[in-house]
């Protein structure tokens, strides 16, 4: 049968030397290679020498970790408009890879590796697998997209750095994926929340979950809930690690939690996080809420200062009951640019999931969100689908299933919103980045 207990993981720390390193040491170590980085970006990026001339700062003004504040912050929209190579502070005969993520402009976003910054990635993948008990002798189900997505490539160059076998499913064909993942014996497998549901729910239907050897699920790419990750857990009976990262950086393993599951870990001696405000950029205190920034202190090819991510978190530099010693950012409540401002309220998808799957039943951990104006009014709707054993109750039941889930997801939102129950399986799963929000509003 699938799964380990807790009670019997064994916690293993990949460089304890890095990842348990004294306050003062970290410091240090940052210090050295943020004013190497400053430099190496001012002598080699026309953007970023433009960028701090126009403020007035040199490289020699950067004495250490603490002057960062000083520096300028980088955009996605500056990385657009520097589309494709002009951001290099290498030659691009030195370019080994490129990654890059689609962008509303049909311009991608692109990021460069030196060779160097392709071992650096695996190797901070391969810190997250141990976290999540793997080793060498593990075999690793990647089930996100191979391409320039950076999933695949990302927890596959992990597993190389780990030793682990690799299966490189890529996504997609979930009969497929679960046949291979029976009959290769896989113990881990890798893919975003919303697909790891999926995978879960399709192998308790073809009856294999007790067949499977699976043992642990890394699972990244997307905003998700506790109560996510107890439904996959319940399910698999297995142990289902947070994975983040993001391609601008260097992809899937800037962060993952270990398994006391109180924060995901940052490798920050190669990259820096801050916590800022996101509306005047000034530093938030461990434990409050701000936009996360990641400066990269040591990647060759495209080195990024300070750059804003727009994802909303919080950090904690004390010490983990693992023993680490890398800060812990918490799961994400959502980005600043997937909220939506309801009648004046903030709302967020990871709030619509949490109040669903709190309610114990009745309906499914699947949902869309579609923001309408009417009457000059913003108006939300919530499709929900019901679970199969309550779909086919009396219309009676049904209504009074509605009302109650209306009733949550106001105390949750702190909006009224309109709530359709829909057939099991209506609304569209996805084996990438699930779609929750359509705004239909002409904002």
């Amino acid at each position: 049968m699938a799964g380990v207990a807790l009670e019997n993981w064994v916690e293993q720390i990949r460089d304890p030397k890095i990842e348990c390193m004294s306050r003062d040491e970290m410091s240090a170590l940052q210090s050295e290679r943020l004013v190497k980085q400053v430099k190496n970006v001012y002598d080699h990026v026309e953007f970023y020498r433009k960028k701090m001339d126009d403020l007035g700062v040199e490289p020699g003004d950067i004495k250490g970790i603490e002057d960062i504040s000083k520096l300028p912050f980088t955009t996605k929209e500056d990385l657009r408009d520097h589309y494709p190579f002009g951001l290099l502070a290498v030659p691009q005969e030195q370019i080994v890879r490129v990654q890059g993520t689609s962008g509303t402009t049909g311009k991608l976003t692109l990021a460069s590796y030196t060779q160097r910054d392709v071992d650096v990635w695996g190797e901070c993948v391969a810190r997250g697998l141990t976290m999540a008990g793997l080793t060498s002798k593990d075999r690793i189900h990647i089930c996100y997209g191979y391409g320039l997505f950076t999933g695949g490539m990302g927890l596959d160059y992990g597993a190389h750095a780990l030793g682990a076998m690799a299966i490189p499913m890529s996504a997609g064909n979930t009969k497929r994926q679960l046949m291979c993942m029976e009959d290769f014996g896989a113990t881990a497998f890798a893919c975003t929340p919303s697909y790891a549901v999926y995978l879960a729910e399709a192998a308790q239907e073809a009856g294999i979950v007790d067949r499977l050897q699976i043992k642990a699920s890394i699972n990244g790419a997307e905003p998700w809930t506790d109560e996510m990750r107890k439904k996959i857990e319940s399910i698999l009976h297995i142990n289902t690690f947070d994975i983040y990262g993001l391609c601008e950086i260097t992809g899937p393993g800037v962060a993952m939690d270990c398994i006391h599951h109180k924060g995901l870990h940052v490798h920050e001696d190669f990259f820096y996080p801050e916590i800022l405000n996101p509306v005047d950029q000034t530093p938030c205190a461990d434990g409050e809420t701000g936009e996360l920034v990641f400066t990269t202190l040591v990647k060759e090819g495209m080195p990024l200062l300070r750059y804003r991510t727009k994802d909303l978190t919080s950090i904690d530099h004390t010490t983990c009951e693992c023993g680490r010693t890398l800060p812990r950012i918490q799961k994400f409540t959502g980005r600043t640019d997937d909220m939506k401002v309801i009648r004046g309220v903030n709302v967020f998808p990871t709030q619509v999931e949490a109040a669903l799957l709190s309610m114990g039943g009745g309906v499914a951990p699947h949902y869309l969100m579609i923001v309408d104006r009417e009457n000059n009014l913003d108006v939300l709707t919530v499709m929900v689908e019901v679970d199969e054993k309550y779909f086919s109750d009396e219309i009676r039941k049904l209504d009074e299933l509605k009302s109650r889930v209306a009733a949550v997801l106001k105390q949750a939102l702190g909006v009224s919103v309109r709530v359709k129950l829909v057939e099991p399986k209506t609304i569209q799963r996805s084996e990438g980045k699930a779609k929750r929000v359509i705004d239909n509003r002409v904002l």
